[in-house]
């Protein structure tokens, strides 16, 4: 009884958990847009497992979104000077209010501004 008690316990914790993270990440469409601020993940991540389990490579072309769900691709441009890049979303962030994005370092290189360390961007879903 024990033994099947705690299979059922197990069986009703796994389906609650893929319950809460699958009702975590929004419906998406292709064209879907947004607009806010976007930050880089710093250096010290690097190699460290992302929410998706991928480790974070600094110098892959991934971002973090609170709600899109994990593989979906964006493409995001900076505002203040039209470059754009396309990113995979592999981990859940920015933690920062008033952010909506957190890129990879290469991401952030590719929209110009590593120096400003934040922009404004638009985020596109494109797959």
């Amino acid at each position: 009884m024990i033994g099947r008690l705690s299979s059922v316990s197990l069986t009703l914790f796994s389906f609650m958990l893929f319950y809460a993270v699958s009702s975590h990440a929004q419906a998406v469409s292709v064209g879907d847009t947004d607009e806010g601020i976007a930050a880089y993940y710093s250096n010290v991540f690097q190699g460290r497992t992302t929410a998706s389990g991928d480790r974070y490579d600094k110098n892959a072309l991934t971002a973090a979104h609170n709600t899109y769900p994990f593989g979906t691709r964006l493409k995001v441009t900076n505002l203040e000077n039209d470059k754009s890049v396309i990113v995979r979303i592999n981990d859940r962030g920015p933690t920062t209010k008033g952010r909506i994005i957190d890129v990879s370092r290469r991401a952030a290189e590719e929209l110009g501004f590593i120096r400003a360390g934040l922009t404004r961007v638009k985020l596109e879903v494109i797959e």
